[in-house]
């Protein structure tokens, strides 16, 4: 009899065709142009959204032609609650030590400094929901996805895990996601799904902004 797959192991997906990628690349700039161009009113809270947003909808774009291979090719795929606790679990202690080995990134700080009301709700919304949806999606989606099918899961780990780190731009930011970045790479290689770090990410970030944004003198 067989064996039950274990979703810490089973790393079958679908792979993302190179088109796809490439249709993101060029895709996303032209419609961020468009969108920023559209700001009525530029504050880091709007650029982020549309940032955001811009990837989101350029991902969407670019896997279209897939149709319902889609969500399979970019790892949304289900899993056992176990690897989602431990993803949880793992970023929670993860981020934690982080925190304590450096002082706040400035640009987070300038973006969730003094917040209040509303505005906090929408910081949140933006970094806590947003924010890490379409991060996961892209990196540890589309270029994990696109990665792994051309080379081998291995390449797609470390690349991917160092493209988002390198996303945060700020030195002292890359710094401090860049432990995270691999953490996330390996469980969506392990579990073969985004779901665990989708999960673990949107928690991290709510928490993270909440305690800058509700707690932070």
């Amino acid at each position: 009899m067989d064996e039950p797959a274990n979703p810490l192991i089973d790393n079958a997906s679908r792979r993302l065709p190179g088109w796809s990628m490439l249709a993101f690349l060029v895709v996303a700039p032209l419609i961020g142009l468009v969108a920023f161009w559209l700001l009525p009113e530029r504050t880091n809270l709007s650029v982020l959204a549309t940032f955001f947003g811009t990837c989101l909808l350029a991902l969407f774009i670019a896997v279209l032609p897939l149709g319902r291979d889609a969500p399979s090719a970019l790892g949304l795929r289900p899993v056992g609650g176990r690897p989602i606790v431990l993803a949880v679990l793992g970023t929670t202690v993860l981020s934690f030590v982080v925190s304590q080995l450096g002082p706040q990134p400035e640009g987070v700080r300038e973006v969730t400094q003094g917040l209040q009301g509303v505005q906090a709700l929408q910081t949140l919304a933006v970094l806590g929901l947003l924010a890490p949806i379409a991060e996961e999606l892209v990196f540890r989606g589309l270029l994990y996805g696109w990665l792994a099918g051309r080379w081998s899961n291995l390449v797609a780990f470390v690349l991917s895990s160092l493209a988002f780190a390198a996303a945060h731009t700020e030195p002292l930011h890359i710094l401090m996601v860049l432990p995270l970045g691999f953490w996330f790479g390996w469980l969506r290689w392990r579990t073969g799904s985004l779901v665990p770090t989708i999960v673990a990410h949107i928690i991290n970030n709510t928490i993270a902004v909440s305690a800058a944004a509700f707690l932070s003198p």
